[in-house]
C-alpha cells in the first residue's frame, strides 16, 4: 500500500516570535533549523518516492533540510501555492498575545481554529480546505493511487484541511485538531480509503 507522510513545517522566526505570519514569506528560525535532524529521523526509515510542499521559505527550508539529512536531495519535488498557509489578511505580522489581549482569546481561537469564521481580510479554514483539498485530490492522490510513497511538508492549516478530508473530521471538531512544529502524521492509501498508521 502507498504511504502518504504529513509534516508540518519547522519552526520560523515569526513563529518563534508569536506573530501571525501566514502568506508572509518568513525563513526558519535557529530553534527550527535545529530541530530538522530530530524531525528527519522520523522519516528516517521510510521510503519516500516524491514530495510536495509549498512556495513559501519556511516550507521549502524544511523540505531542504530533512532531504538532505535522509540523503534524498534528488527527490523530485513540486512546490504549489495551493500548499500555503491560510492568510490571516489584517492579522499578520501582529503579536497572537495582543491581538488576543484586544479581541478575546475566543475570538482570536475561532479565528485560528474553526472552520468557516475568518480574520479580518483574511481566510478561513474553509477557504483554505477549498484550495488545498481539489490540489490534493488530483495531483497527489494520483499519486498514491500509481503505488508512489507521498511526503507533503507543509503549513499548519493545509495540512489541518487535508487531514479533514482524509479522516473525515467534522466542521465542528476541527477546531481541536492541531499538528504540532515538525508534527507528522503518517497514513496508508488502499486505493479507496486512508488509515493511519
Amino acid at each position: 500500500m502507498a504511504k502518504l507522510y504529513l509534516q508540518r513545517h519547522l519552526k520560523s522566526q515569526w513563529n518563534l516570535e508569536n506573530k501571525f505570519t501566514g502568506w508572509t514569506d518568513v525563513p526558519l528560525s535557529q530553534e527550527g533549523i535545529e530541530a530538522a535532524k530530530a524531525a528527519s529521523a522520523k522519516l528516517a526509515d521510510k521510503a519516500i518516492d516524491e514530495v510536495f510542499t509549498s512556495p513559501l521559505i519556511r516550507n521549502k527550508e524544511t523540505v531542504t533540510l530533512i532531504l538532505k539529512n535522509l540523503g534524498l536531495e534528488n527527490l523530485p519535488i513540486t512546490a504549489d501555492k495551493a500548499l500555503d498557509e491560510r492568510n490571516y489578511g489584517e492579522l499578520q505580522g501582529l503579536n497572537k498575545e495582543e491581538v488576543a489581549e484586544k479581541f478575546g482569546a475566543e475570538q482570536v481561537r475561532l479565528w485560528r481554529r474553526s472552520y468557516d469564521i475568518a480574520p479580518p481580510g483574511g481566510e478561513s479554514l474553509k477557504d483554505t480546505y477549498n484550495r488545498a483539498v481539489p490540489y490534493f485530490k488530483e495531483h497527489i492522490e494520483e499519486e498514491l493511487k500509481a503505488g508512489k510513497n507521498v511526503l507533503v511538508v507543509s503549513s499548519g492549516n493545509a495540512l489541518r484541511s487535508i487531514v479533514k478530508y482524509i479522516e473525515n473530521i467534522s466542521d465542528e471538531k476541527i477546531i481541536d485538531f492541531e499538528i504540532p512544529f515538525g508534527g507528522l502524521m503518517e497514513y496508508e492509501f488502499d486505493g479507496k480509503a486512508y488509515h493511519k498508521i
